[in-house]
């Protein structure tokens, strides 16, 4: 079973050789590493060259993440695909263990593993497992945000051409809004377990700037409507999975609030109000008893102004509350 892995370049001169050395280094005995550099500027071309006919690529006008990786979707040989952005790099089981699981499991579209998030500060490099927690339920990990990040899942490559592949234009939430379409045209996802994609975190969420992360809050904030459209029109939207969505409106509520955004954040709120006129939050981190309880007797501004008043006494400082 031939597994392609696809990866995309844009002016990625610090990583692009570990990433591809990592892909190299595979111990599934039947891969093929296909590169397109995305109209690089900095020495990333060079480096790509190096690896001669170890690697297939090519190189073209910068035309965006997406259209690279529709390229290589055109350029695979295999009916399994592993994407691998240029600063991200595999373990040397990763797509042997996920391969080996397809195998076992041959009516599954896209297999999800968790990924290992990697951050590097004062000259050390921290690794943390990003969970794909269960429900064993793809929509619910969908609307919750816990499906894995691009590099993380084996990817079937009809299933990917059966919806004509990335977006091109989609600027952020990319591999979310694929999963979205993924699971409206019925492909099938399956779990294994074990975490042997590395994310660098290159961008501390302190520098993003306000604008992106509205951006990342507004096309959730699509993906999770049109999710729970979708499920609805398909009879799908159990009582779990419609939890699932309001939760996700709800933590982006509380993000809005807390940024001054109370237009958006009254949107969000409505939004869930029209959904379901009973919605509590799940317990949570970000949500503990007391906030529910005053979420429940007073309602979403009251309880985030109970929230904030408690930070300001206590110095805390919570993710959404």
């Amino acid at each position: 079973m031939l597994i392609s892995i696809l990866i995309p370049c844009f002016n990625g001169e610090p990583w692009i050789g570990q990433c591809i050395d990592s892909a190299l280094a595979q111990s599934w005995p039947d891969t093929e590493v296909v590169v397109v550099d995305d109209g690089s500027t900095d020495g990333s071309l060079d480096i790509i060259r190096g690896f001669g006919k170890r690697i297939r690529w090519e190189s073209g006008e910068n035309r965006g993440g997406n259209a690279a990786r529709n390229r290589l979707l055109a350029l695979a040989r295999g009916g399994w695909l592993q994407y691998l952005d240029a600063d991200d790099y595999l373990l040397p089981e990763k797509v042997r263990r996920q391969a080996d699981f397809a195998r076992l499991h041959p009516d599954c579209d896209v297999v999800i593993s968790p990924v290992l998030s990697e951050k590097s500060a004062n000259g050390r490099t921290v690794r943390i497992e990003v969970p794909t927690t269960p429900p064993d339920d793809p929509a619910i990990l969908l609307a919750l945000w816990r499906l894995p990040q691009t590099g993380g899942p084996l990817w079937r490559k009809s299933a990917l051409e059966r919806v004509n592949g990335w977006r091109v234009g989609q600027i952020c939430c990319q591999e979310h809004e694929l999963y979205l379409r993924l699971l409206m045209a019925g492909a099938r996802f399956a779990f294994c377990d074990g975490a042997f994609a590395v994310y660098r975190e290159l961008m501390h969420p302190a520098r993003l700037t306000h604008r992106y992360r509205l951006e990342i809050v507004r096309q959730r904030q699509t993906i999770v409507g049109r999710l729970e459209q979708f499920l609805r029109t398909q009879a799908a939207l159990t009582r779990p999975r419609r939890q699932a969505v309001n939760d996700a409106r709800h933590e982006l509520a509380r993000w809005a609030w807390n940024q001054g955004d109370q237009s958006l954040a009254a949107e969000l709120t409505g939004q869930i109000a029209a959904s379901d006129p009973a919605f509590q939050p799940s317990p949570s981190a970000a949500s503990p008893l007391a906030y529910r309880l005053a979420y429940r007797l007073a309602g979403f501004h009251t309880a985030q102004r109970i929230a904030a008043a408690r930070r300001a006494l206590t110095g805390g400082v919570a993710p959404h509350g």
